[in-house]
């Protein structure tokens, strides 16, 4: 759902949540790679998982970020009538240079997952 204008109430929500910078972060996050759990954004940002999950949890009583549960994982998203907002909010921002490290951290912890990932499936030893 694409939004054509949005209400002072919402853009207050929309400002408020990116008045903190691990919410930013997170925002970020979850704008470039589509969804996380908080363990990796835990890893990703170097936060508690206190921490990351307050921030997540505000980000969703906010109406920016939705979730889905996958076995004993929840992965975090942004709401699809977010999306438009926060990217050109954030894409004034987006050369920072702890957006882009989290950025980095991600493909990083990625590319590693995949690789374990390989070697498991490729394992001869379970056949």
């Amino acid at each position: 759902m694409r939004l054509k204008n949005i209400s002072l109430s919402y853009g207050m929500r929309v400002f408020k949540a990116l008045s903190e910078e691990p919410r930013v972060r997170i925002l970020h996050l979850l704008l470039q790679n589509e969804e996380l759990c908080i363990s990796d954004m835990e890893h990703i940002l170097d936060f508690t998982q206190t921490k990351t999950s307050r921030h997540v949890t505000y980000l969703k009583n906010a109406g920016l970020i939705g979730s889905r549960k996958t076995d004993q994982w929840t992965f975090y998203y942004i709401l699809e009538e977010a999306q438009e907002v926060l990217g050109q909010i954030l894409r004034f921002i987006q050369k920072d240079q702890n957006l882009l490290r989290d950025q980095e951290i991600y493909e990083i912890l990625y590319s590693n997952r995949e690789l374990a990932k390989n070697k498991i499936e490729n394992n001869l030893y379970r056949k």
